[in-house]
């Protein structure tokens, strides 16, 4: 599998289970959290479906764990940010380099979860045959493009 499709992979992992946690309105809170326990339970399953030993089964989801708490860490930072910006475009005297400042620090943050979420996958393949990450990667690419389209599944083509 080349590293463009890896990334691809990690990608489609990300912005499924982001996909799952947007809220429009504080009042879906709790509903936000059901979608990341549907997306860790699903998630779940996928490595029982394609993983043989039970104790590796185990390993993946720890770490399938730590990266769905990175991903909604991210997700509740991102929207933090979004919230400092909003506020500071409501202040008419506000220069551009308090809004630069703003997005420098989302990009880091950014940058900072999508390193430890790439980490991550690399501890988890590391734990996988060659033929378990393969059918691990292609069911969360079509897990991936059931909340985006099948965009996300042109991608695999590409091995």
């Amino acid at each position: 599998m080349s590293i463009r499709s890896l990334c691809l992979l990690v990608g489609v992992l990300l912005t499924g289970l982001t996909g799952c946690s947007h809220h429009h309105g504080s009042y879906e809170h709790a509903k936000g959290d059901y979608y990341w326990g549907k997306a860790s339970q699903d998630v779940s399953g996928l490595v029982e479906k394609h993983v043989k030993n039970p104790e590796t089964v185990k390993q993946v989801n720890v770490v399938m764990g730590e990266m769905i708490a990175e991903i909604k860490s991210a997700r509740e930072q991102h929207r933090q940010f979004h919230r400092a910006l909003y506020e500071l475009n409501a202040n008419y005297s506000a220069a551009p380099e308090e809004f630069t400042k703003i997005l420098d620090e989302l990009n880091n943050s950014r940058m900072r979860s999508s390193a430890k979420i790439l980490g991550l996958r690399f501890k988890m393949k590391a734990l996988l045959t060659a033929e378990e990450w393969t059918a691990l990667s292609e069911e969360l690419n079509r897990y991936g493009s059931r909340y985006y389209g099948k965009g996300a599944e042109g991608g695999a083509a590409h091995q």
